[in-house]
């Protein structure tokens, strides 16, 4: 019997295995027949406020450079290009981060040479001198999590193995030095089980102190650690199968073919960035999008209800802090 791994490394199998991964095999697997809708394909509205996001930081930082990390198909940076004024436009390079071969040959065929492609955000960034302005969409949830429950003995870390019968079992095993996250300082009961997105800060630590001069727009599903758990004492891990969400045991029962994923801790991102970032506004979806809409055109009630997409994400505005000395602390 093999031994316990890490749930993260199981997580991150599951999802990018180049052969059986989720993302490898099931990339039709976004929109109304696929197993999960991407908050662009709710409304056209989400492109329009980037644009116009876009348009005033390029201008106020003296930036040529538009990059979007993780774009997907690239429906969504075609229509925010589609949404740039025409004197902006032409002198605008857009540049996408993709690491799947087979979403790249997507972007490829419907932006075509409107693009510049690159498979690292510091392949990127080194084409541009280190200015740009760069933004992603439900990107961190993308990456696996390591899950750790309170425990009597202190934080224990998830593992997982196989049963003799072929089932996956789950097990606790001592955390050992925990990574840097702020759920570990919240006052959590006994038995609350947390997610930390360690793999997406390691992935930071490799490109972020190559970022020069420009802002940065991160959108995605969470919160902050305050509001994080609240409610949530088996955490936020779920599954995504046709559109059907499943918790529990139920997320071990289609390995390859479902997406997993947790909600973000934002106060993590903030503080991972610290020294190569400033905050300049956090505020929900909806109030990102309401500037956007023209008098009097209602904003689509998904994205605009608390309840709905417009309060479950975030959109978090950072700009560049250039000229001051950043604390490696991406890398402890």
């Amino acid at each position: 019997m093999p031994d316990p791994v890490p749930f993260e490394r199981f997580m991150h199998r599951a999802l990018y295995d180049q052969e059986h991964g989720y993302y490898a095999r099931r990339i039709r697997g976004i929109g109304r027949r696929g197993d999960f809708t991407t908050v662009p394909m709710l409304s056209d509205v989400l492109a329009k406020a980037i644009a116009e996001w876009a348009v005033r930081v390029l201008m106020e930082t003296n930036c040529r450079d538009l990059v979007e990390i993780g774009p997907g198909e690239g429906t969504l940076a075609a229509a925010i290009i589609k949404h740039l004024p025409w004197r902006i436009r032409w002198r605008t390079r857009l540049h996408l981060v993709e690491t799947s071969a087979q979403l790249a040959g997507l972007q490829r065929k419907l932006l075509g040479k409107r693009a510049q492609y690159h498979e690292s955000p510091a392949a990127a960034l080194a084409s541009c001198h280190g200015k740009a302005v760069i933004f992603s969409n439900e990107l961190v949830d993308a990456f696996p999590v390591q899950r750790f429950q309170n425990t009597a003995d202190g934080w224990r870390e998830l593992a997982v193995d196989i049963d003799p019968d072929g089932k996956i079992r789950e097990s606790l095993m001592p955390a050992g030095a925990l990574p840097r996250s702020s759920s570990f300082t919240s006052n959590h009961p006994l038995g609350q089980w947390i997610e930390v997105h360690d793999a997406y800060r390691r992935w930071l630590g490799d490109w972020l102190p190559y970022w020069k001069a420009g802002r940065m727009l991160t959108i995605d599903y969470g919160a902050t650690v305050d509001n994080l758990y609240h409610r949530h004492p088996h955490g936020t891990l779920r599954a995504y199968l046709f559109q059907q969400r499943l918790e529990g045991p139920d997320i071990y029962q289609n390995i390859g073919r479902q997406d997993l994923t947790a909600d973000v801790n934002f106060t993590d991102l903030m503080d991972w960035s610290r020294g190569y970032a400033e905050v300049v506004k956090l505020q929900t979806l909806a109030s990102f999008l309401q500037p956007s809409l023209a008098p009097g055109i209602p904003l689509d009630t998904e994205l605009a209800h608390e309840f709905g997409a417009g309060g479950a994400f975030l959109v978090l505005d950072q700009k560049c802090q250039t000229g001051k000395s950043a604390r490696n602390d991406l890398l402890i």
